[in-house]
C-alpha cells in the first residue's frame, strides 16, 4: 500500500463506510433478548466477528469501546467516533496496560463498555485476559452477548466477520452477568474466563438457533474447553 494513501485513508474513508453502515443497518431489525439496560455499568462482551450489530443497537448512548492504536485502529476509531462511542485507544498488541487501566478507571464511573475479548487479532471465540484484568479491578460484570442476522453474508477471515444483508433480521441474546472477586485467586480468575467464554459461545449458539441457523463452528477448538 502506497505511504500516501496510508496517511489520508483515516481522514476519507470513516465518513464513507459510516454513511455505508448506517444505510445498511437502517434496514435491518434486531430483536433483543434477555436485554437489561446496564444502570450502573458492565462489560458488554461478545465476538468480534459479530461487532457490527452492535454499531445500530448502541448507536449515540456515550457507550465506550477499545481501538488499537493501529492504521486499521484509526480507520475504527473515526468510524465509532461519528456512531456515537466514546473509545479507548490501546490493545494487546500496543498500549495495552494503559489502555486497560483508563477503562477500568472509565468503569468504577458507571461506564458500560463494548468489548470483543477475542479481538483485535483472535484467536476467535477465545476469551483474552484483558477482559478479566477489567471485571476483577472495576467490580463491574461481564454482560455476554450473542449476535445473529437471518440473511448474511460471512467473510473469510480469521474471526468470519458477519455483514446482514439489506432488510434482514438481526437478533442480541444476552446472557447473565459475571463477576469476577477483587481477591480471586488465579486459580478462581481462570475458572471464570472460561465460564465467561462458554456463556459468551452459549449466547452466540442462541442467537443462531433463533434463526434456526446451525450451531457455530467457526471458532478456535480450545475455545469449547470445559471449565
Amino acid at each position: 500500500m502506497k505511504a500516501w494513501w496510508r496517511r489520508i485513508r483515516p481522514r476519507i474513508l470513516p465518513p464513507i463506510i459510516y454513511g455505508v453502515i448506517r444505510l445498511l443497518l437502517s434496514t435491518v431489525k434486531i430483536d433483543m433478548v434477555n436485554y437489561s439496560e446496564p444502570k450502573t455499568g458492565g462489560i458488554i462482551s461478545g465476538w468480534h466477528g459479530r461487532i457490527i450489530l452492535a454499531t445500530k443497537a448502541f448507536r449515540g448512548r456515550g457507550y465506550w469501546t477499545m481501538i488499537s492504536q493501529s492504521r486499521d485502529g484509526e480507520l475504527q476509531y473515526g468510524i465509532f467516533r461519528r456512531l456515537g462511542f466514546n473509545s479507548i485507544r490501546g490493545s494487546t498488541g500496543r498500549g495495552g496496560i494503559k489502555a486497560l487501566m483508563e477503562a477500568v478507571r472509565e468503569l468504577k464511573k458507571g461506564a458500560v463498555l463494548c468489548f470483543t475479548p477475542d479481538g483485535p487479532r483472535g484467536p476467535s471465540g477465545v476469551v483474552q485476559g484483558g477482559l478479566m484484568v477489567m471485571a476483577r479491578k472495576s467490580g463491574q460484570p461481564i454482560i455476554p452477548i450473542g449476535m445473529a442476522t437471518n440473511r448474511r453474508w460471512l467473510i473469510k477471515s480469521w474471526d468470519r466477520y458477519m455483514i446482514p444483508k439489506p432488510f434482514s433480521r438481526g437478533v442480541m441474546v444476552f446472557g447473565d452477568p459475571i463477576y469476577v472477586p477483587a481477591d480471586a485467586s488465579d486459580e478462581e480468575v481462570e475458572r471464570i474466563r472460561l465460564v465467561a467464554e462458554l456463556a459468551i459461545h452459549q449466547a452466540e449458539v442462541d442467537a443462531e438457533a433463533y434463526f434456526q441457523h446451525p450451531k457455530p463452528d467457526w471458532h478456535a477448538p480450545e475455545a469449547n474447553t470445559n471449565p
